[in-house]
């Protein structure tokens, strides 16, 4: 399936699909169908309406596919969007500084409050690694920072392709440092950082993980991975069962995705393995972490394996696999008793790690 701007924010968070508004009706008696080749009996009841609306709306406003060229259209009217930040909950945008020449990174930094002793969380937002911003998800922040009574840092790291991955893992490093380094006066418990993301993200809060055992210079608590973008050899040169990857993220989106990340071909031998945490043969020392992914997305068996990886290695591991769900499914169906309980299982592991009891 290829995605239009519209579609493609919504699905990674930046608005919920106001088109259920308009075709729910007419897709709620919708069961079991096929579309453009989708056989909707692999969707999870509680889901089927939402992907027959999200194909609907897919053939009624046309298509664009997911390319370079979209990719720069797309960052300039994002650019543009409004996001309506919560004023219950402060926010304060802060530029941080990266090391060797590299131009400051700006992060959110939302709910600080000086003398606590709260937990935090390092967020690194999903798009593909191509697409979206921190300010998309500042809301989300607000949310889970009321929540948990912790500090979140969302990180505005450089995009793909004019940034590869060598200058988002910095960015997102140099925020991680900053954030333990300033703990007392962001009101921070500096051996209760998380690092957490969503799709992209979640490969980018998996990469912060790695970097951080490296360095040794920062403890990691925990690592929330949400629908990871793990692998680059998926969609590539390792093709995902039938029914994985149809709705919202396809192999195609992950191909292009993955090479403006690279800066070349995804899943060759020639890959740079320090830019993918799939290819890390060394997982020993990371810290605990939940991994929660649909059985239909197209990143599950990519995400299953790191889990198991993780646990061979002796980290304690959560996986949350969610039968007939697609990527970004609790942004799209949030109200779902089937997205409740997957953000309710995120959440709870997120307290048990604050807690030491993970």
């Amino acid at each position: 399936m290829i995605l239009n701007r519209r579609q493609f924010a919504g699905t990674l968070g930046l608005t919920v699909f106001s088109l259920l508004g308009r075709t729910g009706a007419a897709c709620a008696s919708v069961n079991r169908n096929r579309a453009e080749g989708i056989d909707l009996s692999f969707v999870n009841p509680e889901l089927r309406r939402y992907a027959r609306a999200y194909i609907e709306q897919t053939e009624k406003d046309g298509s664009e596919p997911l390319t370079l060229e979209f990719i720069h259209k797309y960052q300039l009217e994002d650019a543009a969007q409004r996001v309506v930040f919560k004023k219950t909950v402060p926010v304060v945008k802060k530029w941080i500084p990266v090391p060797g020449g590299a131009p400051d990174v700006a992060a959110y930094l939302v709910n600080i409050k000086p003398g606590a002793s709260r937990p935090a969380i390092i967020h690194t937002h999903g798009g593909g690694f191509v697409l979206l911003s921190a300010k998309d998800y500042v809301p989300s922040a607000q949310g889970w920072a009321a929540e948990l009574d912790c500090f979140v840092a969302t990180v505005e790291y450089r995009l793909a392709p004019e940034t590869r991955y060598g200058g988002s893992i910095e960015d997102n490093y140099s925020v991680l440092r900053w954030v333990y380094h300033h703990a007392r006066e962001l009101g921070v418990d500096a051996t209760r950082i998380a690092v957490m993301g969503e799709s992209a993200g979640g490969g980018h809060a998996a990469l912060l993980a790695l970097t951080a055992r490296d360095r040794g210079e920062v403890p990691i608590a925990f690592q929330a991975l949400i629908y990871p973008m793990l692998d680059d050899r998926t969609g590539s040169s390792r093709q995902p069962p039938k029914n994985e990857g149809k709705i919202i993220w396809t192999a195609r989106d992950n191909r292009v995705g993955w090479e403006a990340f690279l800066g070349q071909k995804p899943g060759t031998a020639t890959v740079p393995v320090v830019a993918v945490p799939a290819r890390r043969t060394d997982l020993i020392g990371l810290p605990p972490a939940f991994v929660g992914v649909g059985s239909i997305d197209l990143f599950c068996d990519e995400d299953m394996r790191y889990a198991e990886r993780l646990a061979a290695a002796g980290i304690e591991t959560e996986l949350n696999l969610v039968p007939g769900a697609f990527h970004g499914f609790d942004l799209i169906a949030p109200r779902t008793e089937l997205a409740r309980s997957f953000v309710a299982a995120k959440m709870n592991a997120l307290r048990r790690a604050f807690s030491g009891e993970f």
